[in-house]
Order: structure tokens, then C-alpha cells, then sequence
């Protein structure tokens, strides 16, 4: 790529290509390349490649447009009528002598210009729960529940992690946390900000994560009924908090009344007879022994996305998803999203916005949802009517890393990415955390400043951190937090982390709530970024704009309707200071962050 293009072309800058980021169909997008004059450029054409129409191909002129002091100017228009998807553009400029230069390639987002979202999501702190590890109010007696399962007697007892004697590890250990457990702790999670609830499986399933749903239509057992549901769902609303569900549709149990491959269930499951009314819910490969599963693994079959029957039994009008809706819950988090084809997200999305046109479908994305690929398909997650906001494992890895000795300005710059190519409702209604239930907790990454994936599990299981070590996490957490509870969409507290919980890996992230044993510490501080989280308005959903980025800095302001405030942090060892936007310096220790006001004041400071 030419330096003389790369330096006075940026898709970020509005100079350059207005309107800023992705763009709702039938916007008309200016281009301006804006050249030194001294390198005698006469014009050039921007080549677009329409990726969801073909890949048809055009191009547009770059006619000279006018000078800005010792620059030229050369613009053209793009027009996005009748089209959704991806946009892939390059830019060649042409001298007066015949020679050119091109650029690399950029990424221009058009969505369906219709989609519109809530904002309550966005706005407010989401608290992620794992139901069998939160809060139990009696130890449950599982006799007759389905999997087999036992229960800790002890709640601070640690989560099985060795297979058993056939080497599987069949996650039958529960604790017994239930809805009226939630439902007890609610005035708590309302002391930490929170205004969404976010509950990891709750329908009926063998093991302790319930990933591997058995039904749809039942709660499990050990953490309530139906009815308990919908009194938490509630109790919620009367605390000014919505309730978010874990969809898992791309596969059910082996388990199940679907399946009943154990043959639990008086249903007669897909597993049991080619005649089974669920059997085209399923891909067989060989009756009954051969099917696909999620990843192959077994006890989770995937379900049969082409089944008219399934979808209309997921999305119909007396269907999961609007059922759920109607007995309190307020939107679904969809586990695998990218294992869902595009039609059976978009079923999904119309369905809960035709029973509750305020209902929000989060997406778990690994990646950036813009132009993720998945079975070689482009996926359409974040162009209207699919996904209204994903799971920002981008942002969480680059925040990690800068606090783990990635730079300042590479974090800037992720998160600038999904900016520019994620719909600005998308952006804002991301959810942005430093752990959940699929990764190692952040105390324990932070304060190690590794995974120890080499270590053995029984490794994993005994170890904790060293006195230096915990504070070392400690102090990166609240930085890392403070940045998150800041930027927009919606930051993420997954349980326990405000109370200090410590772990690698799944079970060990998922260690139950050390109700009596909190760290006070985190606990206030996290008390105090909800309430200010809660209560700005810029917060919730202030534009943004960054201050210069280092090697081991960030900075950046969030400003609404005459509010501003500014967020500096120093993740590095040594002191450092940020110049903000009216030329004064902010003086921070190693390892320390502050939140400011329009007038310099602290809000708050690690």
C-alpha cells in the first residue's frame, strides 16, 4: 500500500468518507483521497466489489474536488440503493505522467437501513449468571431428576474436573443454585447497577451447564418451576432489571425428550425409533449409532436446521422462543450463533420482536460479527434483522492484552474497528466483559498473566494466587473494568468476578459465589462504576473519541448534551501522564486509571 494514499486516506476520518462507519442501505457514501499536491496526482477511481450481489464490480471516478491548503482533493459518491451486505473497495490514483497507486483493500458495511433496537441492553451493566452456582437456599434432593446427577452437600466444595471410570467428564456434580436464589439476591445485584440479568441455561438438562437442553418447555427442576421463572422475571421488572435467556438451538441432548438416547423420557426420542416424531429433527448418518453432534461430541446431536417442524417448534407463535418472552423474559443470548444459518437467526429475531417489540437477540460471535465466515458462508449478523448486538470477544481480548502488555494504541484500534464496520446499534449493544463461563476468570489471567494451558488439570484445580499475584490482578481488573463500564454497549459482570472469584477453565470458572468470603474491595469498587454507569448519561450513550494512545496508556472521552467525561489508564509498570483535549496532563501511577468530569474532577480513581 502507498504511503502517499495510506497517509491521506482514512475510512475513520469523516474527511475521508462521510457518512462515518457502516451505513444503512440506499446511503450515498463520498469518498475524498486527499493527496499532497507536490505528488501530482490527476485524479483516480475507487473499485467496489458488492460481495452480496455476486460480486458485481464498479467503479466510481475520484474527480478533483478542490484543494485544502497544500492537498488535493478527489472525491466520488457511492450510492448503497437497494443493497445489504458487504462492500470491499479499493482505491487506485492516477498521475498526470501515467503511473498509478493503489491502495489495500477497506470494508464498507450496509445494513438493511430498517433495523431498529431497544436500547435498554446497551445502556445498563448486564450481569452474567451460571444458575447451579450462584445461590442456594436448600440443598435439592435429585432423585428422579434426569442424568443422573448428585449434589455437593458443601457449596464451597470444588467442581469435579476428572472423568469417570468410562474417562468422560459427564458434568453430573451439581450445587443446587435456583431461581428463588436469584430471586433472594436481586436487592444485591441491584446494589452493583445492574439492569439485565443475563442466565446461562435454565431449561431442564443432564448436566450441571445445561447446554444440552432436554426441554424447551420446562425449567429444570433443581432450580424451580415455570411459575418461579416468571415471579423472578417480576421481581426484576419491579427493580428496573430485564431478563435475558441462553437459547441453545443448534443442539439438544442426547438426553432428552427429543432424543432419549438413555430413554428417560416416555416420549419415543429420535435415539430410540426411525418412527419417532423427532427423527427428522436430527441428522442421522446410520440409525441410531452414527449422527452429527456439536463438535462430536456425543451427548450433544445437532438439530436439523431444514425441519420445518423444528423451526416452527422454536420460532412459531406458541413456539420457544415467543413462550419464554410471554412468561417474563425480556431477550435471548443465542449459544453458537454462527452454527445457526442466517434464515433461522433472522426467524428467531422476528419472533421475539413480534411478541415483544422491545426484545433484544445478542449473538455469541467469537470474532467480529461484521464480516465473520462461517461454513464458508458470509453471515449477515449484524445487517438488520438477525443479531442485534454480540458477545465482544474482540474488545474483551484486546483489553486484556493491553493489560497484559499489548499496546494502548492496538486496543484503540480494535475497538475502532467494530466501529467502523459494526451498524452504530450494534456497536452499542455489544456485551463487553473480561470473562464469562467459556474462558479462564479474569482475576486469576490478570494475576498470572498467563492460562497455563501446560499445566495439568489437577494442576489447574489446586492452584491460587500468591498474595503479589492476586493484587497484581486486582489492580489490572479495575482497570480493565473501568474501560469496559465506560465504552459503550453494555459491560458485562460475569458472577463472582466483583467478589474476587479465582479460576482457569471451565469447571474452574465456575466455582460457586463465595457468599460471606467476598473481596470488600471489588466489591465497592464494582458498586461504584454500576452506579456511575446507572446515572450518566454519557456513559449510557455518549459518542466517543479518543485521546492520544501509548505503548501503555489509553485515554478516551464520552460526551452527551453538554456531559463530558474522560477515562485515562496506565497499564505499565513505571509512571505516565495523558494529554487531554484542552491541552492539560493527567499524572498516573504504574498500573492506576481515573475517571474524570467535565471540570477535571475525579469520579472515580483505582
Amino acid at each position: 500500500m502507498d504511503d502517499a494514499i495510506t497517509q491521506w486516506f482514512d475510512p475513520a476520518e469523516v474527511r475521508c468518507k462521510s457518512p462515518y462507519g457502516a451505513v444503512g442501505s440506499g446511503t450515498k457514501v463520498t469518498f475524498t483521497v486527499r493527496p499532497r499536491r507536490q505528488d501530482c496526482f490527476a485524479g483516480g477511481v475507487l473499485t467496489a466489489r458488492w460481495e452480496f450481489d455476486d460480486d458485481k464490480v464498479t467503479q466510481t471516478p475520484l474527480a478533483w474536488s478542490g484543494l485544502d491548503g497544500d492537498l488535493d482533493c478527489f472525491s466520488g459518491e457511492l450510492d448503497t440503493a437497494g443493497y445489504v451486505g458487504l462492500v470491499w473497495y479499493t482505491i487506485r490514483l492516477y498521475r498526470f505522467d501515467g503511473s498509478f497507486e493503489d491502495s489495500g483493500e477497506y470494508q464498507l458495511t450496509v445494513w438493511d437501513g430498517k433495523e431498529r433496537v431497544a436500547p435498554w441492553f446497551g445502556e445498563g451493566v448486564t450481569y452474567q449468571i451460571f444458575p447451579d452456582r450462584f445461590h442456594r437456599l436448600s440443598i435439592p434432593d435429585p432423585t428422579g431428576m434426569v442424568g443422573g446427577r448428585w449434589v455437593h452437600q458443601d457449596w464451597r466444595e470444588e467442581p469435579v474436573h476428572r472423568p469417570d471410570e468410562h474417562g468422560e467428564i459427564r458434568n453430573r456434580d451439581f450445587f443446587g443454585g435456583s431461581l428463588a436464589g436469584i430471586e433472594a439476591k436481586l436487592p444485591y445485584l441491584e446494589s452493583l447497577g445492574v439492569e439485565t440479568v443475563y442466565l446461562c441455561p435454565i431449561f431442564e438438562g443432564p448436566e450441571n451447564h445445561r447446554y444440552g437442553t432436554a426441554d424447551y418447555e420446562k425449567v429444570d427442576p433443581m432450580l424451580g418451576t415455570n411459575a418461579d421463572f416468571t415471579r423472578l422475571c417480576e421481581k426484576a421488572h419491579a427493580l428496573g432489571m430485564r431478563v435475558m435467556l441462553d437459547g441453545v438451538f443448534n443442539h439438544t441432548g442426547f438426553v432428552s425428550k427429543y432424543f432419549n438416547g438413555d430413554g428417560f423420557y416416555p416420549t419415543v426420542g429420535a435415539g430410540q425409533s426411525p418412527d419417532s416424531p423427532y427423527v427428522d429433527w436430527f441428522y442421522f448418518h446410520h440409525w441410531p449409532d452414527q449422527y452429527t453432534s456439536w463438535w462430536g461430541i456425543y451427548s450433544m446431536p445437532t438439530t436439523n436446521k431444514e425441519n420445518p417442524e423444528w423451526l416452527e417448534y422454536i420460532t412459531g407463535e406458541n413456539g420457544v422462543i415467543r413462550s419464554w418472552l410471554r412468561a417474563g423474559a425480556d431477550g435471548w443470548r443465542l449459544d453458537v450463533a454462527d452454527e445457526l444459518p442466517d434464515r433461522v437467526v433472522h426467524a428467531i429475531h422476528e419472533a421475539a420482536r413480534a411478541e415483544k417489540p422491545d426484545a433484544v437477540v445478542i449473538g455469541e460471535v467469537w470474532e467480529d460479527a461484521s464480516n465473520k465466515i462461517a461454513y464458508d458462508v458470509r453471515r449477515r449478523h449484524v445487517l438488520g434483522g438477525h443479531c442485534d448486538g454480540v458477545m465482544n470477544y474482540p474488545v474483551k481480548n484486546a483489553m486484556l492484552g493491553f493489560l497484559l502488555g499489548d499496546s494502548g494504541e492496538n486496543f484503540r484500534l480494535a475497538v475502532e474497528s467494530q466501529r467502523q464496520n459494526y451498524p452504530r446499534w450494534a456497536f452499542y449493544s455489544g456485551m463487553n466483559s473480561l470473562g464469562t463461563h467459556d474462558t479462564v476468570r479474569a482475576l486469576t489471567l490478570l494475576g498470572e498473566g498467563s492460562a497455563y494451558g501446560e499445566w495439568s488439570k489437577d494442576e489447574r484445580a489446586e492452584s491460587r494466587l500468591s498474595p503479589e499475584a492476586r493484587a497484581r490482578g486486582k489492580a489490572r481488573l479495575k482497570l480493565g473494568s473501568l474501560a469496559l463500564y465506560a465504552l459503550p454497549g453494555s459491560p458485562t459482570l460475569y458472577y463472582g468476578d466483583e467478589a474476587g472469584l479465582e479460576g482457569f477453565e471451565d469447571p474452574f470458572n465456575r466455582r460457586t459465589y463465595p457468599w460471606g468470603e467476598e473481596d470488600k474491595e471489588l466489591l465497592d469498587w464494582f458498586a461504584a462504576l454500576g452506579k456511575l454507569r446507572k446515572t450518566r448519561a454519557a456513559l449510557r450513550r455518549g459518542e466517543l473519541e479518543w485521546l492520544p494512545c501509548s505503548e501503555r496508556t489509553v485515554g478516551f472521552v464520552r460526551h452527551l448534551d453538554g456531559e463530558c467525561l474522560t477515562v485515562c489508564l496506565n497499564a505499565g509498570t513505571e509512571p505516565a501522564e495523558l494529554e487531554l483535549p484542552a491541552g492539560e496532563t493527567v499524572s498516573l501511577p504504574p498500573l492506576s486509571g481515573v475517571l474524570l468530569d467535565g471540570d477535571g474532577n475525579q469520579l472515580l480513581h483505582t
